[in-house]
This record gives structure tokens, sequence and C-alpha cells, in this order.
């Protein structure tokens, strides 16, 4: 299973004008509407912003705004969570009269009350957040039962005729019999995966258990040899980037593949790593040094091997190695012998702490613009 013909082709033939074109471009806009959530996962840290921050939103023309400076065919809608959002109907109604491809993220705890406000729609997929089966999935949650809620909502979306995946996000002590296991039970259900190793965020309250670059290649190794190199389960990744996953190539990232667009701003230089905001996609574009940042730069990339930073790589690299990636996807991703050698980290700039003071900056834009701002809750819904 993979994207209906018509997005596959109108992505394909943006990329491959682009590619032709020479410089840097966006393949997916990474929009966050709102940071407010209502899970606490050990692995995000996103809820500990000060209320007036979480109180924001993005309006619905600020998200189209976004679509149209970027110009990416596709836009991914996290946060946070986007079904809190009052708009969000009317923002995918949005993007998909812009002929954009449009997956939208949640944890799923409301989207049995909330799917009647969606239909669907080729050009639109649920990107449901399963980290595994059901103990693994409330483990990484930090909350029983959610595994549950997401299960039977994924159920009444495909009955309801919905295009559903999940985004699996992939941390240290998982085991990849289990998750081979559960992704057999997807794979049995009709759902695509999007998997990625976690990303230790700054402000995440457990930095203890994300993955370094060598646990992540042998980890993908030993689940993808439980499922015939990964072509046992309909995966959304390219298969260039799961071969990456498994040490099979060397790849720095493209950050400016996928751009994220949050209450802040254009985030700099990337959707994972924070280092400032500026108010325009070109002032991204043009106004971040992009050789500051990656793996064997900067520390804060160290042991990055996230899918949206390394998607576009793969992207870029099968529009060069056309062979390359078709071999992949007919034989499977290798999982013996040796391994591509990895980027050295030997010159890589110290990390820099930068994040609070993003945030004195944000809450004092809120209180120039509304004095009364922090002392009430707005509500989310």
């Amino acid at each position: 299973m993979g994207l209906p013909l018509p997005q596959m082709m109108r992505i394909g033939g943006y990329a491959v004008r682009q590619h032709l074109k020479g410089g840097k471009y966006p393949l997916v806009l990474m929009l966050e509407p709102l940071l407010r959530c209502n899970l606490a996962c050990a692995g995000c840290g996103k809820i500990d912003y000060p209320d007036p921050i979480l109180n924001q939103r993005l309006s619905y023309e600020q998200c189209m705004e976004a679509i149209d400076e970027c110009g990416a065919p596709a836009v991914s809608i996290a946060g946070g969570e986007p079904l809190l959002h009052r708009d969000m109907p009317r923002i995918v109604k949005g993007f998909l009269a812009k002929k954009k491809f449009v997956i939208l993220c949640t944890n799923a705890l409301l989207l049995k009350k909330k799917i009647d406000d969606y239909k669907p729609d080729p050009g639109f997929a649920w990107s449901i957040h399963l980290d595994g089966d059901k103990a693994m999935h409330d483990h990484s949650v930090c909350r029983a039962g959610v595994y549950e809620v997401a299960y039977e909502a994924i159920e009444i979306a495909k009955a309801k005729g919905f295009r559903v995946q999940i985004n699996c996000t992939v941390f240290d002590g998982a085991s990849p019999e289990r998750l081979a296991g559960f992704f057999d039970k997807m794979q049995e259900m009709g759902v695509e995966i999007t998997i990625s190793p976690g990303y230790a965020y700054e402000r995440a309250p457990d930095q203890e258990h994300f993955l370094s670059r060598q646990k992540t290649r042998q980890f993908f190794r030993d689940l993808f040899k439980r499922g015939r190199g990964g072509k046992a389960w309909s995966f959304t990744n390219s298969p260039l980037f799961l071969d990456f996953l498994a040490g099979n190539q060397t790849y720095e990232c493209t950050p400016w593949s996928m751009p994220l667009r949050t209450v802040f701003g254009w985030q700099k230089p990337c959707y994972l790593v924070g280092e400032g905001y500026v108010s325009t996609f070109a002032e991204l574009m043009d106004g971040t040094d992009w050789s500051q940042y990656g793996v064997g730069k900067y520390e804060k990339c160290a042991d990055c091997m996230v899918h949206c930073g390394f998607e576009g790589t793969a992207a870029a690299d099968s529009l060069r190695h056309p062979l390359k990636m078709l071999s992949v996807s007919r034989k499977g991703v290798r999982t013996d012998g040796p391994m591509a050698p990895d980027v050295s980290l030997a010159n890589q700039r110290p990390a820099e702490d930068v994040h609070a003071s993003h945030v004195e900056r944000e809450l004092a834009r809120i209180r120039a613009a509304n004095p009364r701002a922090g002392k009430h809750v707005v509500a989310a819904e």
C-alpha cells in the first residue's frame, strides 16, 4: 500500500522538478498550530511551556500562509495535539483545496469524538501515534489505556473509509521481536507505518532512553530481519531511509526538507532543533547558516537519525541513483554484513543552551500584545 497515484505523481513530479533546478527545497511542511497536549509523554516536554504559550494557536490564515510560503506538496500537522484546535477541520479542508497531501497526526484520544468533522479524501491520512504494542505504547506515553483508545480509533477510521497510518517512535530498550509482532498486527489491519528513532528533545523529562546511532543501526537490522528485510510491512518511509536506519547508507541530514512552522514562527534550523525563529520561510532558508548543523557538526545532532532530517537526503539519493532505490525496494533492507561508515563526531561544535531565551522573548511578545495574557487560561476547545 502506497500513496494514491495522483498524490504520488504530484509529489514525485515536484521533487524531480526541484531536483533539476538545484538548490534547497522543502518536501513536507511540518506544522505545529499549537503546543498544548492532552498527554504528558516523557520523551517530549512540550507541555512544560508556560500557559500563555500553550494557549497560543496559529490561525487558519496563518496555516494557509505557511503552505503558500514554502510551496511543499505535503503537510504534516502535529503539535501538541492538533485535535484540540477548534479550526482543525477547516485547516485540513483548506490544505486539501490547495491540492496538498495532508497527514493529521494525533494521539487519538479525541478521534472518536471528532472523526465526523472530517471526510475521507485520497489526499488525507490520519497518522495515529503508536509506539508498539499495549505495554510498549502506554509506557511511552506515560498513561495506561491509551493504546486501547488508539486501537479502537484505527478500527473506526478504517471502517469509515479513511487512510490510516501509525507513527511509531523507537526508544532505547524496545524489543525488535515485540515490535515486529506489533507490525504484523498493523499489516493485517491494512495500516501503513511511519517509523523513526526518537530524538532527545532538550525539554524532554526523560533523557536516558534515546538510542545512540550505533544502537539504532543494530536495532533496525534486528527488526527488519524479522520482516523479510522490512518487506513484510507497508512503510510510508522511503526504501533508502529504511536502508539508512539499518546502517547500509552514510547520509548527512537535509534539515530544510521538512521545515517547521510553529506558534513561535519558522524554527531554525529544523523540526527537532530550536535555535531561533524567524517570521518568514524566506528568512529561514536564506538566513540560516546550514553549515553549522547536522551530525558531525553540532553536538545536539550527534545521535539523530530521524526521518524529518534524513528522508529528504534519501529522496535526493533516490533521484540520483534510482536503480539503488529499486534494488532495496525489491530485495528489502540488508540485515547482515558490514555497515557503512558513520559520520565522524570529532569536529562537532558543543551544544548551546538557547531554549530559555526563546521562551522569554515569546512571553514578552504575548504580554506586549495582551497585558492580561498569562492571567487567564484559554480553553482548548
